[in-house]
């Protein structure tokens, strides 16, 4: 079989990790992206003018999210705000699994399941990547010591506020990692030889560097402005996400697009059942789930009863704790697939 060879740059979307000290104005610099839409985890962006998804409330939530991101073709980029907090959860999700605990006798065993599960993230990200739309992961820095014992010694250096393995396969996956921080300049006074510091101008770093992790394809200066306008024109050059795919999808619900089409219309295609309506006391990581795939109490209620778990009449509010989060909650995609089922009879 013949091949066709290809040569020069290939547009694309791109892959870009930013991280850097507290209060450095990263999600400012992340809404600057071309039509950004935020999952903010950590709720960062609560004061700024952005578009965001609803708060996720477990780690199924960020993974809907971003997957709804990709069908929507409605953005150029997607930010994850921030990376450590996505660790966070999905760590919280693991526990409840019980494969993330405080054993010393899993010979790190929780890292290894915590690098498969966040990695099932990065490769829906990699998804939404490949649909034409730019990804952002932003993340907090934090200062480890580094030894190098044939060279400098130990030294600090700036790197993701993550653990090892993740947060070495978020670097290995990123097109660019960005580490900001201020400059600072110490001047040396020559009478009274003391030293004072001055500066504070916010800068961001694009190379390699023994203080801190940075890397581009993109041949970037090693040192810029945290401005958008520094790094704007490798966007330019990129493929937008495909309109033409859009009336495909977007076709049939053209004679509805007006102010209403929010949660009603997939309710009106819902198997002729009423408008969703969920118990206030029904734990919000569940309620938020069932209301974004709209699914009843009563399809919970009788799945949980055919499995034998509980009486069909228990309200879901009642269930026990270990039943919502451990049985619905991390295990919705299995749920949800076996409600859909049920509705297509």
């Amino acid at each position: 079989m013949a091949f066709n060879i290809t040569s020069g740059p290939t547009a694309t979307a791109q892959k870009v990790v930013l991280y850097g000290v507290e209060g450095i104005g990263k999600s400012t610099f992340a809404s600057q992206f071309p039509n950004p839409v935020f999952i903010d985890i950590e709720g960062s962006t609560k004061n700024m003018d952005v578009k965001r998804m609803p708060a996720p409330e477990s780690w199924q939530m960020i993974m809907d999210e971003v997957e709804d991101v990709k069908q929507r073709h409605e953005f150029q980029t997607l930010i994850i705000d921030s990376g450590d907090w996505a660790e966070r959860v999905c760590k919280e999700h693991l526990s409840v699994l019980s494969k993330w605990t405080d054993s010393s006798n899993d010979y790190g065993a929780k890292y290894i399941a915590l690098e498969k599960e966040f990695g099932q993230l990065v490769n829906k990200l990699t998804d939404v990547v490949e649909a034409g739309i730019n990804v952002v992961v932003t993340a907090h820095a934090k200062l480890k010591k580094k030894e190098e014992p044939d060279q400098m010694g130990a030294y600090d250096r700036y790197q993701l506020k993550m653990e090892d393995r993740t947060g070495a396969m978020l670097k290995e996956w990123a097109d660019m990692v960005l580490f900001a921080n201020y400059e600072t300049t110490i001047v040396t006074d020559s009478k009274t030889n003391s030293k004072k510091a001055t500066g504070g101008q916010r800068v961001m770093f694009a190379a390699h560097h023994p203080g801190w992790d940075a890397k581009n394809r993109h041949n970037l200066p090693d040192k810029l402005p945290l401005a958008f306008g520094a790094i704007a024109h490798v966007f330019q050059k990129q493929v937008v996400s495909p309109v033409q795919t859009q009336p495909s999808v977007e076709q049939p619900q053209q004679k509805q697009v007006t102010a209403a089409t929010t949660v009603e219309t997939p309710q009106e295609n819902n198997f002729g059942r009423e408008p969703n309506i969920i118990d206030p006391a029904i734990p919000k990581e569940l309620a938020q789930l069932m209301s974004v795939n709209e699914v009843t109490e009563e399809e919970i209620r009788r799945l949980v009863a055919e499995k034998g778990f509980r009486p069909y009449d228990m309200p879901v509010k009642d269930y026990p704790d270990d039943l919502i989060q451990g049985g619905l909650v991390a295990q919705w995609d299995k749920i949800f697939t076996e409600i859909k089922a049920k509705r297509a009879y």
